[in-house]
């Protein structure tokens, strides 16, 4: 334990209240919102690699759970999210740290114009934080007053002395330039880690994680922390949940704000609008770049049985911005989305109620089907966005079984997925981890294929 890097350790005993659990629906059924907060610095939310600003929307509906406007927050969406192989030479469709760098910039800049704020809080998710610190470091401290840096491999997935311009080689060259000198953080801006205790499947000794099983890595759990700032350890979360958990929600609170947050738990609107963007992978590569000429159908569906209640409740084709919505929704309500989008499989998404309006419910279409899926009469995948899926530190089940594709130990597995024959086309499908959420099995042979995603 590096007593330099201020390490606290926050087991689930260590909270002074109720946390209510993300996989028990995680929804405050009456409780009032309190007033705005007038004191609190806006808050821009910085996604990890790969992904999206939709991941931060439960941390949204928390915020404003708490009496955060939700004007004075935003979650920014990186054009191409995923890292190139060398930071150096350009990839299609991947970025290097100087565009996340100046995306970043300039959301930050957008961010304080619309608030008229002279400094802002930023919330980073794995390569998120290396944005931030990149911004910070370059020119931005003056316009950021926090920083918190969920799970961001700080000091590298591996450190080794291959592959120089790597960003995440801790002995590469981005991550040399972030963390040489005594403090390894920024002064003038307040710096906060939150790591896991051992599960996070990017801060791990042996480099069986990144493909070389038996390979030291050269980094240990003690990754994410930096010199400087105020480091703690959250237990047995994974990688993504140390930015997306309840746990997560409330340190991150409680470092902006000063104070423990009201309440942990998301208060329902009575009135729910949903909106949201199209993206892409090309090539197998995710993208948050725009598709055009997709459409989006909405269904209401029983909670029981996945099956339609009645005619859409939205359709529409996306233009050029890659925008759907708004569509009205009741929040105790189960939904199918039907996205069909150009060059991909439609894709039928089957999510729990939203219990408050967002404008981050952005849709990609399942990747294609391919050898694996040749024989199957239909495919479903369980999905969970905002973390992994952990054997047996969960209780996971997939048509009433534990998924066979789902590893044990460190959680590592974000989705697993049922492939049926054609005689199940139809039925129903349970995926149940806190959240039940029933699917329908649709026809393979039409390049369909069923998704039940998780919220929480």
């Amino acid at each position: 334990m590096r007593l330099s890097r201020r390490t606290i350790l926050l087991g689930a005993g260590s909270l002074p209240f109720a946390v209510a659990s993300m996989r028990a629906g995680a929804i405050a059924q009456t409780a009032p919102g309190v007033p705005p907060s007038t004191e609190v610095p806006p808050i821009l939310f910085v996604h990890g690699n790969g992904d999206y600003d939709a991941l931060w929307m439960t941390t949204l509906w928390r915020m404003e759970s708490n009496g955060i406007p939700r004007e004075r927050m935003m979650a920014i969406n990186f054009t191409d999210p995923l890292a190139r192989s060398d930071d150096k030479v350009e990839q299609a469709n991947r970025s290097s740290t100087e565009d996340q760098r100046r995306e970043l910039a300039a959301a930050i800049t957008e961010l304080k114009r619309r608030t008229g704020a002279a400094r802002v809080a930023l919330v980073g998710s794995s390569r998120g934080g290396y944005a931030i610190r990149n911004v910070i470091r370059n020119g931005g401290a003056g316009d950021v007053s926090h920083a918190v840096l969920c799970g961001t491999p700080n000091h590298g997935v591996f450190a080794t002395d291959d592959q120089p311009n790597n960003e995440f080689n801790g002995r590469g060259v981005f991550l040399r330039g972030l963390n040489e000198g005594e403090s390894e953080v920024t002064p003038g801006v307040a710096f906060l880690t939150l790591r896991s205790d051992g599960m996070d499947k990017y801060a791990q000794a042996d480099g069986r994680f990144i493909g070389k099983p038996g390979t030291p890595t050269g980094v240990t759990a003690e990754g994410p922390e930096l010199k400087g700032a105020t480091n703690l350890v959250l237990g047995a979360l994974d990688h993504r949940e140390v930015a997306f958990h309840p746990r997560a929600f409330r340190e991150i609170y409680k470092f902006i704000a000063g104070r423990e947050p009201a309440r942990i738990a998301i208060v329902p609107e009575t009135s729910v609008k949903l909106s949201g963007l199209v993206t892409g992978a090309p090539g197998g590569v995710p993208t948050n770049r725009a598709v055009a000429g997709a459409t989006v159908d909405i269904f209401r569906v029983d909670p029981d049985t996945g099956e339609r209640k009645g005619g859409a409740l939205h359709s529409a084709k996306t233009a050029a911005d890659g925008r759907w919505g708004p569509a009205q929704v009741d929040p105790a309500w189960s939904l199918e989305f039907v996205l069909t989008s150009p060059d991909a499989p439609t894709t039928h998404i089957y999510r729990s109620p939203f219990p408050r309006s967002s404008d981050v419910v952005h849709l990609r279409p399942a990747r294609p089907l391919g050898p694996a899926d040749k024989d199957a009469g239909a495919v479903v995948i369980m999905s969970r966005p905002r973390g992994y899926f952990g054997l047996p530190r969960d209780v996971v089940l997939f048509d009433g079984k534990e998924p066979a594709d789902v590893k044990p130990g460190v959680p590592t597995d974000a989705a697993a997925t049922l492939r049926l024959p054609a005689s199940e086309i139809g039925r129903n499908i349970v995926a149940q981890f806190g959240e039940r959420i029933v699917a329908r099995t649709w026809p393979a042979a039409e390049n369909r294929i069923a998704i039940a995603e998780l919220t929480y």
